[in-house]
């Protein structure tokens, strides 16, 4: 199945873009200055990594939420590196799940392991050139009870090898 996107430019002397997605909604991207962008929206390959966020966001989210974990917060917190020349692709990229609730450890790295090994596109596009390392913390809402940090290890996957979600 194809998906189409609508790119125009908004601003004639500038880098200034307007991306419409296939649901219907506007992406707004930009250049920095020194380029000829205004600083108006981010950068595409910003958005690559607020891409994969989202999509393992969604798909922990969804796993944890039908294993029935009491969840009260969730965040992501991200940090990737380029490599030097050009293309400049993500070569390593750091992702932290920052899960508040009295969840299961093990369903959180379950959770992890399937939208790595399974279901996120995005990041099996990525694997192709970046490693990313995914841990996690979990902040209990009990009384008393202490922050859990952890990391889930993927198997090293071979470049012709990816994911089919």
């Amino acid at each position: 199945m194809a998906t189409e996107i609508r790119l125009d430019l908004l601003d004639p002397q500038g880098m200034k873009m307007e991306a419409r997605t296939p649901s219907g909604h506007a992406v707004i991207m930009d250049a920095a200055p020194d380029i000829g962008g205004t600083n108006e929206g981010p950068r595409p390959m910003e958005l690559v990594l607020v891409a994969l966020a989202g999509c393992t966001a969604m798909d922990v989210l969804s796993i944890l939420r039908k294993k029935r974990q009491p969840l009260e917060g969730f965040a992501m917190e991200v940090r990737a590196e380029r490599a030097p020349e050009h293309p400049k692709v993500y070569t390593d990229i750091n992702l932290l799940y920052i899960i508040r609730g009295n969840v299961d450890p093990q369903a959180v790295v379950r959770a992890i392991e399937l939208s790595a090994t399974k279901y996120c596109s995005v990041s099996a596009m990525l694997r192709k050139t970046a490693r990313i390392r995914y841990r996690y913390r979990i902040e209990p809402t009990a009384s008393g009870a202490s922050p859990v940090e952890g990391e889930y290890r993927m198997e090293e996957v071979p470049a012709s090898a990816g994911s089919t979600g």
